[in-house]
């Protein structure tokens, strides 16, 4: 408590009621949050009365480690040794898991209910999609399952956008979704975001379920309010009814997901909410340097959507921002990587170095220039668990505890290849296995015995145990055994799996299981950073919440990149202009030593070259703030004609 600072101090002990912690960038939420439950625990409060959630994995991970840690060292505890209590931390979608688990059989589901990821929702909506008679090449099965997923977002069951649909594409979305959890039903299964649509349900509809929850938890803590969508506020506010002590924490400043159903309103609207709400703001910043922030305030000052706040350090006055203007984005890319390989050679590590783009578009050009210099670097967004070996193995598994999950079957049943067809499989799951000739029998009694075999490995070895053993019995690791490098890398990864598998090992062997499958269903782009590789980490604005390094390249600088423009010319809100604004004060404020913004006069976007006008962005700043290089010579020669 001795080295937190007046505001952080307040926030720690103010326990009682409902509490909003305005937090700037840099000004350590996470450690007051973390110091706040060690607080509440020395003053009583049992461990498994405490709750806190964040946004991602890697995010409640460390929240995790850093309670036990404190709960650990502090003496004055003075815990038994066998004390193995904890509170409840984790992701609002790993909660929603938890609940769901807890009273699957009020859902007509069993505890191992599989988890539909984006590529499972997206074949179970195509199939939707062709039982209504609907060309999936004429409609979208991406758009209509965002249509679906953002209702959901937004607290709406299919009954209730059915009875709202309006026009033609929302009469037949109620089509296609009715039919759609038709599939999920059959399959035992649930989408990313019916676990929390359903938890808000179980809590609503079942007053016993809400008092025991309310029993449980009754000191709640939300991380990163002002990303919480309409549906996580009605969990939220359903677990805070009875207690009322809730604490959440969070910046107006970084609410940057709107597009995925963040609603700004919840952290602007908290005191109207919750009446007699304590208001504490941190607005001392431990990571940057006072020109980063100078910048950074500059930039943010100009919204009026916002709880005003001005970040301040005690951290030297620190370099300027470097401006580079090149004349394309190859020599922007190759800039970047000039500059990121002489950082390196100076004894900077590479893991420190960041390179965020606006789009994903950005990120080939600049792949390229790293990958000529030799250069290590990290493409961010390249999920771990999305691979297809992993994928698989993950199925055998899924579908060994719930014979029901049809996509995990259909997944596999050829994996490696058995003879098994798609007419095959179609007469299975039409319950026409009687008609299947003997030998085709035989070959499906070998499958379910090994499904059995898993299931079983299952029940009696730790979870690291498990996934060696499918990747043995089933043949997959035997099959890439044919010198391919491809196949190697696979065969490597699989591998990994079972180093991942390793720290679930503790748990038991069915809980361990169990939060194997969940932690990978619900993993996200920065997950896969937790390896730490030194290597400059390239990823966009958005992937780089809640990150932080020593030098950070802010690419495309334009305007209509940055701030985007859609591509269909639409007009711009003023919503959308503030959220533009706010996403360029995240990409700022990930930086601790230097900030290096750069820009094209030329890019080439969706085959053809415009002219770019320099970003507004860059005018926000004032002047003294930002060392403007000389504009850069191309690095080859080039005529540009320009027809007036």
């Amino acid at each position: 408590m001795n080295t937190l600072n007046e505001a952080q101090q307040k926030a720690v002990e103010t326990i009682d009621g409902p509490v909003l912690i305005v937090a700037g960038a840099g000004s350590g939420k996470t450690r007051v949050i973390t110091q706040r439950i060690l607080h509440l625990i020395k003053t009583g409060v049992a461990p498994t009365n405490i709750l806190a959630i964040t946004f991602t994995n890697k995010a409640a991970k460390e929240m995790r480690e850093r309670v036990r840690s404190l709960l650990s060292s502090d003496k004055s505890l003075n815990l038994p040794v066998s004390m193995n209590e904890r509170p409840f931390i984790s992701t609002f979608h790993a909660l929603g898991v938890h609940i769901i688990k807890e009273n699957a059989r009020l859902l007509s589901l069993t505890r191992h209910f599989t988890i539909f990821d984006r590529g499972d929702s997206r074949r179970a909506i195509k199939d939707a999609m062709l039982q209504c008679s609907v060309d999936p090449k004429k409609f979208d099965p991406g758009v209509i399952l965002n249509m679906i997923s953002r209702s959901k977002g937004d607290g709406i069951n299919r009954l209730a956008y059915f009875d709202h649909a309006n026009g033609y594409t929302e009469e037949i979305t109620a089509q296609i979704w009715e039919k759609y959890e038709i599939i999920l039903a059959k399959e035992k299964a649930l989408d990313f975001d019916d676990l929390l649509l359903k938890t808000a349900e179980l809590l609503e509809k079942y007053p016993p379920v809400l008092e025991h929850y309310s029993e449980v938890w009754k000191y709640m803590h939300v991380d990163e309010y002002q990303d919480t969508n309409k549906i996580q506020y009605r969990i939220v506010k359903l677990l805070a009814e009875k207690n009322k002590n809730l604490c959440v924490v969070g910046d107006a400043d970084q609410n940057i997901y709107s597009w995925r159903g963040a609603t700004i309103e919840n952290i602007l609207n908290f005191e109207k909410d919750f009446p007699n709400a304590t208001v504490i703001t941190l607005e001392k910043n431990y990571r940057s340097t006072k020109n980063i922030l100078a910048a950074a305030n500059n930039v943010i000052e100009k919204n009026t959507l916002r709880k005003k706040k001005t970040l301040f350090t005690d951290n030297d006055k620190g370099e300027k921002i470097s401006l580079t203007a090149s004349y394309t984005e190859n020599d922007e890319a190759r800039s970047i990587a000039d500059t990121s390989r002489s950082l390196i050679s100076s004894g900077i590590s590479p893991r420190e170095i960041a390179v965020l783009y606006r789009t994903n578009f950005q990120s080939r050009v600049l792949e390229e220039s790293f990958i000529k210099k030799n250069i290590p670097y990290q493409l961010v967004g390249v999920r771990f668990f999305e691979r297809k070996e992993i994928k698989d193995i993950l199925s055998y598994i899924r579908a060994a505890l719930n014979r029901e999950s049809w996509s995990d079957i259909g997944r596999i049943i050829n994996v490696p290849t058995r003879g098994i067809g798609k007419a095959t499989i179609a007469k299975i799951m039409a319950g026409q296995s009687s008609e299947l000739p003997q030998n085709m029998k035989q070959k499906l009694a070998n499958f379910w015995k090994l499904l059995d075999d898993i299931k079983k490995e299952i029940a009696e070895n730790k979870p690291s145990e498990t996934v060696k053993f499918v990747i043995r019995e089933t043949g997959i690791e035997k099959s890439m055994d044919d010198g391919d490098t491809e196949n190697e890398e696979r065969v490597l990864n699989m591998h990994e799996l079972v180093t991942v598998a390793l720290q679930y090992d503790t748990m038991g062997s069915e809980d361990g299981i169990e939060s194997l499958l969940s932690n990978a269903a619900l993993a996200t782009d920065q997950d896969d950073l937790q390896k730490n590789e030194d290597a400059v980490k390239l990823m966009t604005v958005h992937a780089a919440k809640g990150l932080e390094f020593d030098h950070v390249f802010i690419t495309g600088m334009e305007q209509d990149l940055f701030p985007f423009k859609h591509m269909d010319a639409s007009p711009v809100s003023k919503s959308e202009e503030e959220e533009e604004r706010r996403l360029f004060y995240v990409a700022l404020t990930r930086a601790r030593k230097k900030v290096y913004l750069s820009h094209t006069i030329l890019r080439t976007v969706f085959g053809s070259q415009r002219i770019n006008n320099p970003s507004e962005f860059i005018d926000d700043i004032e002047k003294d703030l930002i060392d403007d290089r000389a504009q850069e010579k191309p690095s080859g020669a080039k005529a540009i004609f320009i027809d007036f």
